[in-house]
């Protein structure tokens, strides 16, 4: 089995949504903030716009979003918007589980149920929400309806927020003259881009390792071949690095280069369209002009919609023609939630030694090291348990640590403090704080802390001491035992073991020089025993 072969617990890259191995470039949070922005805003009105091309994460993205609803949210989610105007109403009442027994199928009868539950709603303190996905399948007069769903308000607000996900068709469509009633509510607009050359690595590394595996097998050549083949797009990279490594293990192959990179592309990947030669085009440019004179002399028809996109395979396959998806009651968390604009006075007046994090940074550590020795962070707090300290760094490269680590954060009044950051997933962070462990906003972490961490992780004992002059010692024993099972060369730091650690340094996002660094130690330590970041955070 090619799992073995790559020593792989499951499958990396599959192309379900499984939230274990989302990985959120920038854009993404940008988008999955702009998403419970329109959630958020209740009452505020208006549509929330999401759109990118098929396999850029919009699903993915929207099922984050229903992870992260506030507890007062309702939601109605619409996966198949190939309906009606009647039937997207008949829709969005039974996601809402509304009685329309008795509407019969009557417009009025259907708006006058929702506004009776709306405004129900309204008074209980609760948000209710319609999401659209694939929205480009919108007839006109569904596109209609959901604008006039807009005019179910009170003297104050709203009573109904609307989120339209869709393909790059949408925009088009919002874009025309009949249509700007509706484009006009739109007060957020989003359009989701694909990953970059280094967002690409940084996708296939986080998916290998949460799959299991240690040591990512794409070379850096096959990394921007995956890139150009898939232009970045995330369920593209899946489909080609999954068919790489059926290939890899089919001739027994412990790298993926570029060339395995192109095969997999041109198994998996549909042919690319052939240039259309020039006479052709010239006989094409005559049939337009040809249809265009006819058209003058034709009588004018009004068409009575626009033609839907077809959804993909993938999609089809996937997707139900009504998700029916019940509210969304989310288990009342028992950490508490600090609003980003109430994190700067909780930074005021603390410890400012940061003791107490590193008090419990080391109780998860199991050590009785001493906090204020440890405080200094030595290369070697004790026997076995090692110290790094970086500066300048990012929290997406702290988070791929997969440890508990301390954060300097900088209040408004010039104080700072150290914060032991516990966890972590889309949306929030879980940090403790003095002896109070409480969850903030990600993006207000971002705003107070200085870029500056110190992580904690276990080794052999005598890992510092120096090499001797022909580039042996325990770092170099130990890496020895930690570098990829393929590497067979002897326990000395010479020109074949270096290559081999840039190899594993540039899988790991890691300066590539192959030199035994703390950074490079640590990371080898990764899948070893110790405390780990939590995911998920309830």
């Amino acid at each position: 089995m090619y799992l073995e072969h790559w020593g792989l617990k499951e499958p990396p890259f599959s192309i379900t949504p499984d939230p274990r191995f989302v990985f959120l470039s920038e854009r993404h949070r940008d988008a999955l903030a702009h998403l419970l922005f329109g959630v958020g805003q209740g009452g505020g009105g208006g549509f929330v716009q999401l759109t990118g091309e098929v396999g850029t994460g919009k699903t993915t993205l929207c099922r984050l979003l229903l992870e992260q609803l506030p507890e007062n949210t309702r939601v109605a989610l619409v996966l198949n918007p190939r309906l009606t105007a009647i039937e997207l109403l008949e829709t969005l009442c039974e996601e809402l589980h509304l009685d329309i027994g008795r509407t019969h199928g009557s417009t009025k009868a259907l708006v006058d149920t929702l506004n009776t539950y709306l405004l129900d709603a309204y008074a209980k303190g609760l948000h209710v929400v319609l999401i659209i996905d694939e929205a480009q399948n919108l007839s006109v007069d569904a596109l209609e309806q959901v604008r006039l769903l807009t005019n179910l308000e009170t003297d104050t607000q709203k009573l109904l927020q609307i989120i339209l996900l869709g393909q790059p068709e949408l925009r088009e469509i919002l874009a025309r003259s009949d249509m700007r009633q509706l484009a006009q509510r739109i007060t957020a607009r989003y359009h989701l881009m694909p990953l970059d050359a280094n967002e690409t690595g940084a996708y296939l590394r986080h998916r290998f390792r949460v799959a299991g595996g240690l040591h990512s097998p794409f070379s850096a050549s096959a990394v921007q071949r995956v890139h150009k083949h898939s232009g970045g797009v995330p369920r593209l990279i899946n489909v080609i690095a999954e068919r790489a490594l059926l290939g890899g293990y089919a001739h027994d192959a412990t790298k993926i280069e570029a060339s395995d990179i192109d095969r997999a592309a041109r198994e998996a990947l549909a042919p690319a369209r052939r240039e259309t030669p020039a006479w052709k085009w010239a006989i094409a440019a005559g049939a337009v002009l040809a249809s265009i004179l006819a058209w003058m002399w034709w009588p004018r028809a009004t068409p009575s919609s626009t033609m839907p996109a077809q959804p993909s395979v993938a999609q089809a396959a996937t997707r139900s023609s009504v998700a029916a998806l019940k509210p969304v009651k989310p288990v009342k968390p028992v950490i508490p939630f600090v609003a980003a604009a109430a994190l700067p006075a909780r930074l005021e007046g603390v410890d400012a030694s940061g003791l107490p994090a590193w008090s419990a940074l080391l109780h998860e550590w199991k050590s009785g090291a001493d906090p204020s020795v440890a405080s200094t962070c030595p290369p070697a707090i004790e026997a076995g348990l090692y110290c790094l300290r970086a500066r300048n760094g990012t929290l997406d490269k702290v988070f791929a640590q997969g440890r508990p680590v301390l954060l300097h954060l900088r209040a408004k009044d010039g104080a700072s403090t150290w914060a032991l950051l516990l966890g972590a997933d889309a949306v929030r962070a879980r940090v403790q704080i003095d002896t109070q462990t409480f969850d903030v906003d990600r993006l207000a972490l971002v705003r107070a802390w200085n870029g500056e961490s110190i992580a904690l992780w276990r080794g052999p004992d005598a890992l510092t001491e120096s090499l001797t002059p022909d580039g042996r010692g325990p770092a170099v024993d130990w890496v020895h035992a930690h570098l990829d099972p393929a590497y067979t060369g002897p326990a000395v730091l010479d020109s074949a073991m270096r290559s081999a650690v840039r190899e594993f340094q540039a899988s790991r996002g890691l300066t590539s020089d192959g030199v035994i660094g703390p950074a490079t130690l640590m990371a080898l330590a990764a899948r070893d025993a110790g405390p780990r970041l939590r995911t998920q955070l309830d």
